[in-house]
């Protein structure tokens, strides 16, 4: 097998994420736009998205990662908006987009539009969680936005199930598909609480990093594969034990909690960026595939498709925020209250990704019955545009939409108040162990680094009240970025030290690497990365 088309499809698609953070422009929609900029380039091969491959080893990753970095508690407080988005919008988005379809698109069998309505019904969990990450959205709407994104796509491939068992033949009931819907639900749920607790037993009990990032690799593959083994739905597994882990991530030691942060990171960025650039490279595969069907006939079914999904979210979206808070005394005393822009922008921020394609690309070409599946190059094409439109039109026109709406944003300096206050509270305590433990005379230390203990606790408290003190009038830093920075070049001097002394012979490479860690442990105690 050829590795370069791969090699070059991650590396490219690491070239143009790291080009869109110099950009306004959201990394997502840069890499679709050189995906189909890409794809008719001379010597590019054609990449077709194989569901056996996206399916099981690519959504997986992706699904623990976004489940990982997200609030359980949070998630636990919106359930029921996450559960009318990610069951009841996605079952309404594929009977009425389908149903739609159907009067849109002439000789469209029902069955056949219904898988269409299945295969776009689902938004992309990466696309939300990296938009809404951008964006800096309301704490509320981003939870929102990525719970729904971490569950639909289970109710979207068992209804996708359904929905093409009937249009192959297979006899499908109403009856079937719920009982389907039912297993592959409650399945997964309890595929993930069953394998939850063991897995997070290991993650604290194995004593080397090492170990403990290999089994943070294997986690999402081993949930995915078990549940899916017993007909029950891979991502709700996924999703279980990623929330678990993430929640109870305090228990494992330090050095995984730094190495897994650092290698989910790269894994996501990777997959990310080639998954957004896969879909752009879609086009040339997509467009062979439209047969007897015009390219202008079909760009007018893909609008009116596209319009169907749009104006169906709306359609969903209001009802659902605000008929149970009129009809629940419960729910307008238990969530906040909230105004008609937040449910424009759930509304609107409803971008479909990869799943929904290699859902298209994993329909049969041949019925039940051996004849052709009706119309299957054409759902494959509508798909692509669906999820192009949405991605672009949606993608960009989202920031603007989010300021002219004035929604406030995260509030920084209450978070970093909030920071302060538990930074505080922790240090406090800190202060009371250490004089508890050094009373012991088993525990006694020469006061110099008695003291240098108490000079770090400190050091720690004063850090993030410092950020909402004043700036340094010429460099415009805080105190605490002016300590961060002045502590890089000291041990930027260091540094530059022992490398010429193992140029000179003086110390060898293997004392070079002990010294430079030990360096660079100290910059990471001193410096905090931002997050981007």
């Amino acid at each position: 097998m050829d590795a370069l088309p791969l090699v070059a499809l991650v590396a490219g698609s690491a070239v143009v994420a790291g080009a869109a953070r110099r950009t306004p422009v959201p990394a997502p929609l840069l890499l679709v736009a050189a995906g189909l900029a890409a794809a008719y380039v001379p010597g590019v091969p054609d990449y077709t998205l194989d569901p056996h491959i996206v399916l099981p080893l690519l959504l997986p990753p992706l699904l623990y990662t976004a489940a990982v970095d997200s609030s359980y508690l949070d998630l636990r407080a919106n359930l029921r908006p996450v559960a009318l988005l990610s069951v009841g919008y996605v079952l309404f988005a594929t009977v009425a987009v389908g149903w739609l379809a159907y009067l849109v698109v002439p000789d469209l069998p029902l069955t056949a539009a219904l898988v269409l309505g299945a295969v776009v019904a689902p938004p992309d969990a990466v696309a939300a969680t990296a938009i809404a990450r951008r964006l800096g959205l309301p704490s509320r709407i981003t939870t929102i936005l990525q719970g729904e994104s971490l569950v639909n796509d289970a109710t979207a491939i068992t209804a996708y199930k359904v929905a093409l068992a009937a249009a192959v033949g297979e006899g499908a009931t109403w009856a079937g598909g719920a009982g389907e819907f039912a297993l592959a639900s409650l399945g997964g749920i309890g595929i993930g609480l069953v394998l939850m607790v063991p897995i997070q037993w290991l993650r604290t009990h194995l004593t080397e990093a090492l170990l403990q990032n290999t089994l943070s690799l294997l986690i999402p593959f081993v949930a995915y594969a078990a549940a899916e083994q017993v007909g029950a739905s891979g991502v709700l597994a996924v999703v279980v034990v990623a929330l678990h882990l993430g929640h109870r991530s305090w228990q494992v030691d330090f050095a995984t909690r730094l190495q897994e942060a650092a290698v989910w990171k790269m894994v996501a960025f990777v997959l990310e960026s080639s998954v957004f650039a896969l879909i752009g490279l879609q086009l040339p595969v997509v467009l062979k595939g439209l047969g007897e069907y015009r390219v202008g006939e079909a760009v007018l079914y893909a609008t009116g498709v596209f319009a169907a999904v749009v104006a169906m979210r709306f359609v969903w979206v209001f009802p659902a925020t605000f008929l149970p808070r009129a009809l629940s005394e419960r729910i307008r005393t238990r969530e906040p209250d909230t105004d008609w822009t937040a449910p424009v922008i759930v509304g609107w921020a409803g971008m479909r990704g990869v799943v929904s394609l290699a859902i298209a690309f994993s329909i049969p070409m041949t019925m039940h019955d051996g004849r052709p599946f009706p119309a299957r190059n054409l759902v494959l094409f509508l798909t692509f545009t669906t999820v192009i439109a949405t991605l672009v039109v949606q993608g960009l026109t989202l920031p603007p939409l989010i300021r002219a709406l004035k929604l406030p944003g995260r509030d920084a300096r209450a978070e970093t108040l909030a920071e302060a206050q538990a930074q505080n509270e922790a240090s406090l305590a800190a202060e009371r162990r250490l004089d508890e433990l050094l009373a012991d005379e088993a525990n006694a230390l020469p006061p110099p680094l008695a003291d240098r203990l108490r000079t770090v606790l400190e050091r720690r408290r004063n850090s993030v009240w410092e950020r909402l003190g004043g700036v340094n009038a010429v460099t415009g830093e805080s105190a605490d970025a002016t300590y961060r920075r002045l502590s890089r070049e000291m041990i930027g001097a260091e540094r530059e030290v022992f490398v010429q002394l193992r140029d000179a012979r003086r110390i060898d490479d293997e004392m070079l690497r002990t010294l430079l860690r030990r360096l660079d442990l100290e910059e990471a105690a001193a410096y905090r990365e931002s997050e981007s």
